[in-house]
């Protein structure tokens, strides 16, 4: 299938590994030419020569924390110099650490709004712009299954992630109009460095091993595995297409069957 986004112009935050990783991958596949940031300067560049060798597309690497506006202005600047404009963006961010209401002091929820939400919106902020003017534009939002399904230690992550979904539906209906459409995806329990942390502090307060942390994640998952990070990033590409052009304001999980609601 010719997703129709062959020399589309994307922006992947977060994307020195993990889902940001595998969503930069693959849009390159599909023939996106692409920015990628971290504020990891090696693993940035690292990430960068891994996509270039693997699909032949132009890749640009730049360091930012998308915790701070100036660093993002620098982020829109050399895309704007290198490609001229952004057509799809892709949010992503470290997630909040694993704590409960008890356990949270007051500064993490600042933190956690600053790294999560405000990253979200100032990206948005600095784009949408441009889109509109455009009339093409694809927005996804990465947040987590516990935006439908919340999690008894990540409070965090339940109420700021949540919160992207409410910024994700209002976008979407603010700018369809304008051919911008805006989704989320939330991941459930997949293999990456993210889910391998949230193990290893569940079994450190349990005090039982990392493995049997996963394990029992397994078994609450119907098809019994953890989801591949690829696996992600190919609704993204999907998303971010011309076949996706009738889908806005979606916020679709990739977690094995392991939500159990209907919504």
């Amino acid at each position: 299938m010719d997703l129709g986004i062959a020399g589309k112009r994307a922006l992947v935050a977060a994307a020195s590994h993990g889902l940001g990783k595998a969503a930069a991958m693959e849009l390159a596949r599909e023939g996106a030419r692409l920015v990628i940031c971290s504020r990891d300067q090696a693993a940035i560049e690292s990430a960068a020569e891994e996509i270039r060798a693997a699909t032949n597309t132009e890749v640009l690497p730049v360091v930012a924390d998308v915790t701070q506006v100036p660093d993002i202005e620098r982020l829109i600047d050399h895309a704007m110099a290198r490609f001229g404009g952004i057509d799809i963006l892709v949010t992503n961010a470290g997630g909040p650490p694993a704590t409960t209401f008890a356990t949270t002091p007051p500064e993490a929820w600042h933190t956690a709004f600053d790294l999560t939400l405000m990253s979200a919106v100032n990206l948005c902020r600095a784009l949408v712009p441009q889109m509109r003017q455009r009339q093409w534009g694809r927005i996804i939002f990465i947040t987590s299954i516990t935006v439908k399904q919340p999690s008894g230690n990540l409070l965090l992550s339940n109420v700021i992630r949540t919160a992207i979904t409410g910024l994700s539906k209002s976008l979407s209906n603010e700018f369809a109009t304008d051919n911008v459409l805006v989704n989320s995806v939330l991941p459930g329990y997949t293999f990456t460095e993210r889910m391998s942390e949230l193990s290893e502090a569940q079994a450190q307060t349990r005090g039982v091993s990392k493995d049997q942390i996963i394990a029992e994640w397994v078994q609450q998952i119907p098809m019994r595995r953890l989801g591949k990070p690829e696996e992600l990033g190919a609704l993204i590409a999907f998303l971010a297409s011309e076949r996706a052009s009738y889908i806005t304001g979606a916020a679709i999980q990739v977690d094995g069957g392991y939500i159990k609601g209907i919504y």
